[in-house]
């Protein structure tokens, strides 16, 4: 059996909204679909404002210009993640600050956030990985008590709750992804959502290259001119065309996932019991995305010989992030720190193959396998 780790969905009307487009003859962005995208999440989700973006990355490099992130600052982000999450606020001038991870799954955890705050800290940068939340109740309580922001990057996370509230609400800014890897899908794209009424007015000129050209389309002024920093965040119709066709069956395609998520963890728990793996943890006032199946190994070479006996039998399954607190770049700027939650899943952690199209009997296949290695 060949069961790859991901395959695109791809929902059958992503062609037909594109050619709509294209006869349409507005193809560069902001557009029918990119207005029909945020308009759709801003009411599935009650997001005050959304913007589409060429990917999470700028997302996130728009959320660091909004909050005038520059030399001097610093910023709290988790080790565990991937590089954009740090590279965003890097860019600008901060000094990267990393935040080990709970123990009881890769998110940031607080206690380690509270430790690294100094009255240079600016903001703290959350990850809701696999599309499970953080504790954002203590996250948050740090951020008021401190005067800080929070940036959540919910690249893994839309459709995700914690307490009643979706992810990219928990925070003043949000940083979703569109790419080919996540549940829902443009190819390429992003979004930043603003709950900050503050930074919405400023945010639609950063995004168009620091100019007041979203104001001038809507008529409201004559000319528009360069009034601010910025850069071209907006993604292409083309992009937004497919994406829109993707938003149509999220609720078809969260189901699907988190049916066949469910089904592993069902299966998979007895390895838990047994204390021969750690399995994800959803708090009971929390809900997740389903977007990665993840078990986490004792040691290193036991996720080695894992991945590589369910590679013999045609199941590709990977692991995830290397800890950026030991990655070369870092090193080269800051002095080794430890972070031993971060190392423990950078070193044991194994993702399963997750994706709308495997079937019931693909996954009761990988389970099978599984349960023989540990058997």
């Amino acid at each position: 059996m060949d069961i790859p780790f991901n395959k695109p969905y791809i929902t059958g009307n992503e062609l037909g909204y594109i050619q709509t487009a294209i006869e349409d003859g507005a193809v560069s962005g902001d557009g029918q679909f990119t207005v029909k995208c945020q308009n759709l999440l801003k009411e599935k989700f009650g997001f005050k404002e959304c913007l589409l973006t060429t990917s999470c990355t700028d997302a996130l490099e728009l959320a660091a210009l909004l909050l005038d992130i520059g030399p001097g600052d610093e910023v709290i982000v988790p080790s565990y993640t991937f590089v954009s999450s740090a590279n965003a606020f890097m860019l600008r001038g901060a000094k990267i600050l990393f935040a080990d991870s709970t123990n009881n799954g890769p998110n940031i955890d607080p206690e380690s956030i509270r430790s690294l705050v100094t009255p240079n800290t600016k903001a703290i940068v959350v990850v809701h990985y696999a599309g499970i939340p953080c504790e954002m109740d203590a996250i948050n309580e740090i951020a008021e008590e401190y005067g800080l922001y929070v940036v959540e990057d919910a690249a893994h996370a839309l459709d995700t709750y914690y307490k009643g509230k979706p992810a990219g609400m928990l925070g003043h800014l949000a940083a979703f992804s569109f790419h080919a890897t996540k549940n829902v899908i443009a190819g390429e794209g992003g979004a930043l959502v603003i709950n900050d009424e503050r930074f919405i007015k400023r945010a639609e000129v950063l995004r168009e290259k620091g100019t007041n050209r979203s104001a001038f389309l809507r008529g409201e002024i004559d000319k528009y001119e360069w009034i601010d920093a910025g850069s071209s965040f907006a993604p292409s119709e083309l992009n937004a065309a497919f994406l829109f066709a993707q938003l149509e069956q999220l609720d078809a395609i969260q189901k699907r996932r988190r049916k066949l998520w469910q089904r592993y963890y069902n299966a998979l728990r007895i390895l838990q019991v047994q204390q021969q793996v750690q399995l994800p943890v959803v708090s009971a006032h929390a809900s997740h995305s389903a977007h990665v199946f993840y078990l986490i190994c004792a040691t290193a070479d036991e996720r080695i010989a894992l991945i590589n006996h369910l590679k013999e039998h045609g199941v590709q399954a990977v692991f995830h992030y290397l800890s950026l607190h030991k990655s070369p770049f870092h090193l080269q700027h800051s002095e080794p720190t430890h972070l031993p939650n971060t190392q423990h899943y950078s070193h044991c952690l194994v993702r399963l193959p997750l994706y709308y199209d495997l079937t019931e009997e693909q996954v009761d296949f990988v389970v099978g396998k599984v349960l023989e290695f540990y058997a």
